[in-house]
């Protein structure tokens, strides 16, 4: 399997970075950068209407778009469960 570029969002580093602990962060940022070699890891959902996904990493999710044709992952969000779904 080719090898993802994977591509973060601004806003998706700054959301990283307010989580509160450490080991959390250091969670998700493995998780997200699994997603360059696994980019439909087991346990991730396809969001309904569009080209997103997610997957989980404790109370955190990372919500991420994909474009196979091109071989990119790009991260959208990372927030807790009860936040990320939100609309701004």
């Amino acid at each position: 399997m080719a090898r993802y570029e994977l591509l973060i969002k601004p806003s998706a580093v700054k959301e990283l970075k307010a989580i509160k602990t450490r080991k959390d962060r250091q969670r998700i940022a493995k998780k997200i950068q699994g997603l360059a070699e696994q980019p439909r890891p087991p346990g991730c959902k396809k969001l309904s209407g569009n080209n997103l996904y997610r997957i989980r990493q404790g109370n955190y999710r990372i919500v991420y778009e994909l474009q196979d044709r091109k071989l990119i992952v790009t991260v959208i969000k990372v927030g807790d469960r009860k936040e990320i779904y939100r609309a701004r």
